[in-house]
């Protein structure tokens, strides 16, 4: 009989992504200036936010992917708020050929994670006294991709 999409059972060869764990490894929230930096204000603070991805193998098909996301606003000179966050998951990736492991890894995974991640930026800094900062969705094929040349640039 078969199953698993028509291979015999026992024998799928499907790539997969699969999450075994997802964590919040390090939650950090600045307002430095409370409760001034929480009055009403004339102009919206400017808002910098840096997001960054690494991974290493912890297992024969197992990764850590961790996703740190730094933001901050300002009024001027003057720090609004700060906001650092390293969300991690352990992935078990399997079926993906070697040559596509990296990419899958530094792309898919950080894909995976990144809307819990945003939910916890958001949380944090509306329990700081600020409306939720709702991070625009990244595209981690683009960091990926700069992140290579970046590294072929300084090789």
């Amino acid at each position: 009989m078969a199953s698993n999409n028509g291979a015999p059972a026992g024998e799928n060869n499907a790539p997969a992504i699969n999450v075994l764990a997802q964590y919040v490894k390090d939650l950090s929230f600045e307002n430095p200036n409370a409760p001034r930096s929480l009055a009403p204000r004339t102009t919206a603070p400017q808002i910098e936010i840096k997001v960054n991805v690494n991974a290493r193998k912890v297992g024969d098909a197992d990764f850590d992917v961790e996703l740190a996301i730094e933001g901050q606003a300002k009024d001027g000179e003057s720090l609004v708020f700060r906001v650092d966050l390293s969300y991690g998951g352990v992935f078990r990736v399997i079926n993906i050929p070697e040559e596509q492991l990296h990419p899958v890894v530094m792309i898919e995974c950080p894909r995976l994670l990144f809307p819990f991640a945003r939910q916890i930026v958001a949380d944090a800094v509306r329990n700081g006294g600020f409306p939720p900062l709702m991070i625009d969705p990244v595209d981690f094929a683009a960091l990926y991709r700069a992140r290579a040349e970046d590294a072929q640039g300084t090789a």
